[in-house]
This record gives C-alpha cells, structure tokens and sequence, in this order.
C-alpha cells in the first residue's frame, strides 16, 4: 500500500481503504477485506481513517491497523499487550511492551468470533481509558 498522494487529500478514509482493497487481486485483497468486515461486525461505531499509508479502525483512540505484506496481511493492535487473548490469535510483534499483532498467510484460518471478541476487548480498553481520563 502506498502513503497518501497530493490527489487523495481530502478523500474519505473509506474510499482509499475501497481502493487498496481493490489493487490487491490476489489472496491478500480478500484476507484485508474479510478483516475489515469483521472489525465492522464487532463494532458498528468503529472509524475507518488512513495513517502511514494503510487501513487503521479506531474507536475513542487507534484500535487496529491493516498492513498487507508480500506474505501475510497483518493486524497489528496498538495496545494488544493490554487485552487478553484467550485464543491465543496474537502471533507476531509478542515481544513488545504495547503492541500485538496477527499475521494472517495465505490459506489462513480466521477465527471470526475470536477476532471480533478481541476487538471489542480492545475498544472496551480504549473506552475506560478515556472514561479515566475525564
């Protein structure tokens, strides 16, 4: 995926997420939409925006972001050190202190209850941070 050009300043998060979508004909283009469609079904209230060139749902604060790579699509949760992961779905970036990702391969499982329960615990967390805050 490439970073924002001059001519998509201005265009809806939603239609540049549509577009890198759409550019990826192969496997990785239907992984990043299946991922997309599940964090809408977790949280109807997520916001879609464009950061760094990809896909990133937030929700009172960044929940998620969308990467695609050669080999995997991946899922990387800004502060998914903070949430449990009863499923163990968290693969990759476990080192960290913050942040925890999933790498989807092609042909990969995608546990769909499991994914959108993990996404609502992370808005949850993100929510009573900010109800913390006030």
């Amino acid at each position: 995926m490439k970073k924002t050009a001059p001519e998509d300043v201005g265009v809806p998060a939603s239609q540049l997420i549509d577009r890198a979508i759409g550019a990826l004909t192969d496997w990785r283009g239907q992984t990043l939409a299946r991922m997309r469609a599940l964090i809408h079904e977790a949280d109807p209230d997520v916001v879609e925006e464009w950061k760094w060139g990809k896909p990133v749902w937030s929700h009172d604060g960044l929940i998620c972001t969308g990467e695609v790579y050669k080999a995997h699509v991946k899922t990387t949760f800004a502060h998914g050190a903070a949430i449990a992961d009863p499923k163990g779905l968290f693969n990759s970036s476990l080192d960290g202190n913050v942040r925890r990702a999933i790498d989807f391969p092609e042909g990969a499982e995608i546990d769909a209850a499991a994914f959108k329960a993990l996404f609502q615990a992370a808005v949850a967390r993100n929510v009573a941070a900010k109800s913390k805050k006030a």
